[in-house]
């Protein structure tokens, strides 16, 4: 299973990723996760998006591309993945459809959460607090969710054309949510 999850920073993907991951047996590869991972361990990419990230703006394509190219060549991905927090722009559409089509890969569906915005503020602050994310002040959260609506959204128009995008309302507990992903993920589910 090759499948993408979409929706706003916040939204609960990483949570949904990893148990959508563990039911299909396939990695779950979040650019963010490895974006932190090489922040914390001070690598040369973790210094080059650290302010980035802290400015609430996205990583240059060209850089994420590079890491998932990486990433998806890789021997754990070779029966499926999840991509969470990739791609977030259509140059990534077109760039990540030519790693597929060079593989021979195509997708099987794109998920995307739906959550309003107030609630993702919400979500993202009460993280910020528990966690320490320096980067996740309500301003920045504020301009990461005007990013999305701008850079991502059109995401969702291009796979709901071309029949692969799966609308799911990402409200309630992570329980339900997960049991709407996974009808959604059902031959018949519900297109978005």
């Amino acid at each position: 299973m090759r499948l993408l999850i979409l929706g706003p920073p916040g939204a609960g993907k990483g949570t949904q990723a990893a148990r959508i991951a563990e039911r299909f047996g396939i990695p779950a590869i979040s650019t963010g996760d490895i974006f932190r991972a090489n922040i914390k361990g001070g690598t040369d990419l973790g210094k080059k998006v650290q302010n980035i990230l802290a400015s609430g703006q996205y990583v240059p394509d060209e850089v994420t591309n590079e890491i998932v190219a990486d990433r998806l060549t890789q021997q754990d991905a070779q029966a499926g993945f999840l991509l969470d927090g990739y791609p977030r722009t259509l140059a990534q559409v077109e760039a990540l459809d030519a790693m597929l089509t060079q593989a021979d890969q195509e997708l099987d569906a794109v998920l995307e959460l739906r959550v309003p915005t107030d609630q993702v503020v919400a979500r993202l602050l009460q993280r910020a607090q528990l966690e320490g994310r320096v980067d996740d002040t309500e301003e920045v959260i504020r301009e990461r969710m005007a990013v999305y609506t701008r850079e991502t959204q059109p995401l969702s128009d291009t796979y709901s054309q071309r029949g692969l995008l799966r609308g799911v309302d990402g409200t309630g507990d992570v329980d339900e949510v997960f049991a709407r992903l996974g009808d959604a993920l059902q031959p018949n589910g519900a297109r978005a």
